[in-house]
């Protein structure tokens, strides 16, 4: 196997490594080892910035990235009153809030739930809670991914949830993971994993915030695994500022007769990808991902979407929405594997792509995999503009054309706003919506067109 970029963009990250090793000779040897192994990887494959032959990255230049200079440990302050401003927030849920991919405690609102064990990730490691040897990087670690392979290089610290079998939690837990004010250029690699034992259900609300105005470089990982019959409903909050680079990996494991729903939220970053798979490793499971997302400028959001379904009985649904603005580009890559032995699943995809400008560019490549022959399974994609004779419509009811153009827009919004259920984090997404619109509109040049 080859590098995909030079040695000196690989090089980069090796200083900041072998400083990180030195300082962590306290760490356990499993976890030594798994830093290690992880390097390697990272070291072989590079960063991915050759795009032919390569369709995991064939629509996405990671140029800007790869030449790029990031510190890494470098830390700054953070006030609960900026996250408050810049996030979704309730004083009713359990919220852990990391900065710059360390757990703060004290800018944590945790209430002590019974049968919720929520805090540090280093902490759960150093102190052997629970699966977490057994559990951490082995959805996303050891997969032959650059960016999985250098954020489990570098893993330290982060959030960790798990919730005893049976506990239902009403009220949701948010992770806020933030990027602190500051000049320079950094990269961070926080970690969540999350354990929700047998018959259990949470709402869990995942966000990234950046407060800083330079570049950054953000490569979250997240595992999680649903015991048998537990529910976990899961929203994503992505919000770096347009000079920065979002590169965030979701891996879920389900077990049987587990409903896992995740809804995204995305308006930042200059690239940003989420990357999400589901296993559905036992009958009975299902999942559905759906998201919004909105690009303007130069920005480039890339929906990565995978499911598998692994054993018999099991259900998915794939469903996403763009709306593009400027010179903007969006990528849309939908996948459903149905191993031979997952007889009777059922899986359908969808993504919807609203177009506002001439120079915007949608790339969705929806596919199935089938080695089943007893399976109910549908995809598509559809991109276009909001034709004149639509926008004429509102006009001809004394709407003027510049509220036409946004209440067409906010509606094509409307039915993903909807999926956002907790109010605090409804009230969120569509005020951030609401803000957007006309930042979408300035750049339009197609809304109303033929």
């Amino acid at each position: 196997m080859t590098l995909a970029t030079s040695p000196a963009a690989v090089d980069k990250f090796s200083a900041a490594y072998e400083s990180f090793v030195a300082e962590s000779v306290s760490a356990p040897k499993w976890l030594k080892d798994m830093r290690q192994q992880a390097w390697d990887t990272f070291a072989e494959l590079g960063l991915p910035t050759k795009r032919r032959g390569n369709e995991l990255w064939k629509y996405t230049n990671l140029r800007p990235l790869a030449a790029a200079d990031f510190e890494f440990s470098v830390g700054g302050s953070v006030t609960r009153n900026q996250i408050k401003a810049s996030a979704p927030w309730d004083d009713v849920w359990n919220t852990l809030v990391v900065v710059d991919g360390k757990f703060n405690s004290e800018l944590s609102n945790l209430h002590g739930t019974v049968g919720l064990n929520a805090g540090s990730l280093s902490e759960a490691i150093s102190s052997g809670t629970g699966d977490v040897e057994s559990q951490l990087a082995s959805l996303a670690g050891h997969e032959e991914y650059a960016f999985t392979a250098l954020s489990t290089a570098f893993v330290d610290d982060g959030a960790y949830i798990a919730l005893d079998a049976g506990t239902k939690l009403e009220a949701p837990v948010q992770v806020v993971f933030v990027t602190s004010d500051a000049a320079v250029s950094r990269v961070s690699y926080p970690r969540l994993l999350v354990d929700s034992g047998d018959g259990s259900s949470i709402v869990l609300i995942e966000t990234h915030v950046n407060l800083s105005e330079s570049a950054q470089f953000s490569a979250p990982v997240v595992e999680m695994f649903a015991g048998d019959s537990s529910t976990i409903r899961h929203y994503r909050v992505q919000m770096e500022n347009e000079s920065s680079f979002h590169l965030g990996t979701t891996r879920i494991h389900q077990l049987g007769d587990t409903n896992f729903t995740s809804t995204t939220f995305a308006v930042g970053a200059s690239i940003a990808r989420n990357d999400i798979h589901t296993l559905l490793d036992a009958p009975g499971a299902s999942c559905t991902l759906r998201g919004l997302y909105m690009t303007s400028g130069s920005q480039q959001q890339d929906q990565e979407i995978s499911t598998t379904h692994a054993k018999p009985g099991c259900q998915s649904d794939q469903f996403y929405k763009g709306i593009l603005s400027g010179k903007s580009h969006a990528v849309f890559s939908g996948k459903v594997i149905v191993m031979r032995d997952a007889q009777k699943s059922e899986a359908s995809q969808k993504d919807l792509n609203l177009l506002l400008s001439r120079g915007v560019e949608i790339d969705a490549k929806p596919s199935l995999e089938i080695y089943a022959d007893d399976v109910i399974a549908a995809h598509g994609a559809t991109a276009g503009h909001v034709d004149r004779d639509t926008l004429f419509y509102l006009q001809s009811r004394g709407v003027d054309e510049e509220a036409a153009k946004a209440i067409l827009v906010r509606g094509f919004a409307e039915e993903m706003l909807n999926e956002f259920k907790p109010q605090a984090l409804n009230d969120f997404v569509e005020r951030i919506t609401d803000e957007r619109i006309p930042v979408l509109l300035a750049e339009s040049d197609s809304l109303g067109t033929t």
